[in-house]
């Protein structure tokens, strides 16, 4: 089983905001000491609350979907959103415009194999240069109770597969499974090439089996977030890579 080179595993600090102050406060803590932030997005569908922008006030939200203002720290880190949410087809387009420039879609959120393969039909058609979506990358996530067998027909269509390592998705904190490592020898054996996040309990006492088990990308929230020394937390992911 290959598993990844550290010069190819990216660490993704995680921010569930409560709201936009609250993103604006961690993205300051991360922005420009990491290439790329991940963005959780619930609106109490797949999940069971909501937050940042779809709990209260959008104004902030909509003054960035409509380019009157930029995201925060957009000049020094890019950013993927997370969509937690059924029918994401129904925001895509707005996350894009907010400027993520992957996007993360669960397989739990479509009734059907169809629907799902519509849906990335339609992002995998983001390279024609008049489309919204030109050159955004997509990501097909995977709860921890779903059987893989469900992202299998669609692992070429997407760019990543996002591994959820939690059985509660849509909250921070939540206790790492260690299931996750027979998941992810068994999608990396299958599919030697694709890229594998792991999002959910992700610690500095598990990063590394993680990594040699082939895992692509480290998705890692509360363990930077909430410590209390967040810059320095990120320095100790940083250097296990």
């Amino acid at each position: 089983m290959p598993s990844s080179t550290t010069s190819m595993v990216e660490i993704i600090p995680a921010i569930l905001p409560e709201d936009f102050s609250d993103l604006e406060e961690k993205l300051s803590l991360v922005a420009g000491r990491v290439p790329m932030v991940h963005v959780d997005i619930t609106n109490a569908t797949l999940t069971k609350e909501s937050n940042w922008p779809y709990s209260g006030d959008q104004t902030d939200f909509l003054k960035i979907v409509n380019e009157v203002e930029g995201f925060p720290f957009w000049e020094e880190t890019s950013f993927e959103a997370h969509l937690m949410v059924n029918n994401p087809k129904e925001i895509i387009e707005d996350w894009i415009l907010a400027g993520a420039e992957r996007l993360v879609i669960h397989v739990e959120s479509f009734e059907s194999d169809s629907e799902l393969s519509r849906t990335l039909d339609i992002l995998k058609n983001r390279f024609d240069k008049d489309t919204t979506y030109l050159g955004i990358e997509v990501g097909l996530a995977v709860n921890m109770n779903t059987s893989l067998e469900k992202v299998y027909p669609h692992v070429l269509e997407a760019d990543f597969i996002h591994l959820m390592s939690i059985d509660e998705i849509g909250e921070q904190g939540e206790k790492f499974d260690k299931k996750i490592f027979e998941r992810v020898k068994e999608l990396r054996e299958k599919f030697p090439e694709t890229i594998i996040a792991v999002d959910g309990g992700v610690n500095l006492e598990n990063a590394s089996e993680l990594i040699e088990a082939g895992v692509s990308r480290l998705i890692i929230g509360s363990a930077i977030f909430d410590t209390e020394n967040p810059e320095e937390s990120l320095e100790e992911f940083l250097e296990v890579v």
